[in-house]
């Protein structure tokens, strides 16, 4: 290990800039950093385990806050068409303020006399006062409000009459003009009372509350949609089979489901495994150059079919990531629309065996099990025996013998591994000797047949259970 002294990883400093914490692409990480900035795409071509996400996500780490929420409200003329609404930070503080309160709350001794005994307050045949909560008068034992109940209610466990809850009448004014007001009982058995203003005001708020956020002002900046149906890229609108009837169906403005391309608005868009997209690599270019698509219902035999939200924002940053054999397999105009306004970056798959770049995988290891963080950390010895695999990598899969490999998805199962036979031999940190024992368990699968039966042939043949008399051999 050099001059490199520790007992164990946990002495080692793990950087919180999440670009410092990406191993041995130094080209790749100093062009990232002009991403956020730039606001530009970026390509990310090499093997798996080599830092992609990772470069995504710290692209994401630098970004601004969000500043702006996306909504959809409800269209009272045309209830297909969801009213899109954006609105900034400036103008949800100035909502969420407190409102100042509506009408006046009184009790009983404050209102009409028929109005209290139509919210059950009052009984009609003495006048006595009690809860609406009470179905007979405790005075005199008469039902306080007349039954208009079924038969069967008794055996339905209602303990309370049906309640009135809005009573409105009309009454004259001092300047000889009527106005309508509207009483209203509370929980606690008091009247609110409402004029014509504060039901104005009330149906006001209430057109408001009729609206539902898809991309809220707060959230994620980093949207990993590797592997995302067409649905769950573009969005869509649920079905509902009673469509939206007013009273037992549900409003289309509220099954209005957002797409990755819109939450990732302001942030970044992270695809890996980019060539399994298919087709829908066309419409995650038009939503690119556009910096908005359309949210509709995508199955034509459901009710949301006839459903649409125009012109929804998704200007977000694409880091798109895949494997050198899959780039034939991305459909040009996406790579143009990348590198006309972006960067494509091939990855190394391994450095150069150097002090400085064993300092670097040290401190991957450490990130490895601050990460996991069910396993303990790893002696100086086992820290060795780690960078001998990497080693042994570098030289049998890209015949770098002076290198250190950069494969490192492989690498972190090794120390997982091994941290866990740590684990189950109560031992308090990774020895070499758990290291050891991983790499057996740890060989692909091919290396074990080979071990055990010298030839696929063979293993294919331990798969039957019977001999044949004639030829000796194992059949089904």
């Amino acid at each position: 290990m050099g001059d490199l002294d520790f007992s164990s990883t946990a002495e080692i400093k793990i950087p919180l800039d999440l670009f410092e914490r990406v191993i041995g692409q130094g080209e790749a990480v100093a062009i990232a950093k002009i991403v956020p900035k730039q606001r530009r795409h970026l390509l990310l071509v090499g093997p798996p385990g080599t830092g992609k996400s990772m470069i995504a996500k710290a692209i994401a780490s630098v970004l601004p806050k969000p500043t702006m929420e996306i909504s959809v409200v409800h269209n009272e003329s045309f209830p297909e068409r969801p009213i899109l609404n954006l609105r900034k930070g400036e103008e949800l503080k100035k909502e969420n303020m407190p409102r100042p309160s509506l009408g006046k709350v009184v009790d009983i001794s404050q209102v009409p006399t028929f109005i209290s005994e139509k919210f059950g307050l009052r009984c009609k045949r003495c006048g006595e006062p009690s809860s609406s909560y009470v179905m007979f008068c405790p005075n005199c034992g008469a039902e306080k409000m007349p039954s208009t109940r079924s038969p069967f209610e008794d055996l339905m466990l209602k303990e309370r009459p049906r309640e009135i809850m809005r009573i409105q009448t009309r009454r004259r004014m001092d300047n000889g003009k009527e106005e309508t007001i509207t009483y209203e009982k509370t929980e606690d058995d008091k009247i609110l009372i409402l004029s014509e203003n504060d039901l104005r005001a009330m149906a006001q708020i209430e057109k408001k509350s009729k609206r539902k956020v898809i991309v809220p002002i707060s959230r994620t900046l980093f949207i990993q949609a590797t592997g995302a149906s067409e649905t769950e890229l573009l969005g869509d609108v649920k079905h509902d089979p009673y469509g939206d009837h007013p009273d037992i169906g549900t409003p289309p403005y509220l099954r209005v489901i957002p797409g990755s391309v819109h939450e990732a608005h302001e942030g970044i868009l992270f695809i890996d495994e980019l060539s399994t997209l298919g087709k829908m690599q066309r419409y995650l270019l038009t939503a690119m150059q556009e910096k908005q698509f359309p949210i509709i219902g995508r199955n034509p035999t459901s009710s949301g079919a006839s459903v649409k939200v125009d012109n929804v924002p998704c200007d977000f940053i694409f880091v798109g990531a895949t494997n050198i054999n899959d780039l034939e397999h991305l459909i040009p105009p996406l790579r143009s629309r990348i590198r006309g306004d972006g960067y494509e970056i091939l990855l190394n798959s391994n450095m150069k065996d150097t002090h400085e770049n064993r300092v670097k995988m040290v401190q991957f290891i450490a990130q490895e099990i601050e990460k996991d963080s069910k396993i303990p950390h790893a002696s100086m010895k086992a820290v060795e025996e780690f960078i001998k695999e990497s080693k042994r990598i570098a030289k049998t899969v890209d015949n770098a013998p002076d290198g250190l490999s950069l494969r490192l998805r492989n690498l972190s199962g090794l120390i997982k591994l091994s941290g866990d036979m740590a684990v189950f031999e109560n031992s308090e940190l990774i020895e070499a000797n758990h290291v050891k024992k991983a790499l057996k368990t740890s060989k692909p699968i091919e290396e074990q047949i080979y071990e055990r039966y010298d030839s696929y042939w063979k293993a294919g043949m331990a798969d039957y259970s019977i001999k044949d008399k004639k030829s000796g051999m194992e059949t089904l």
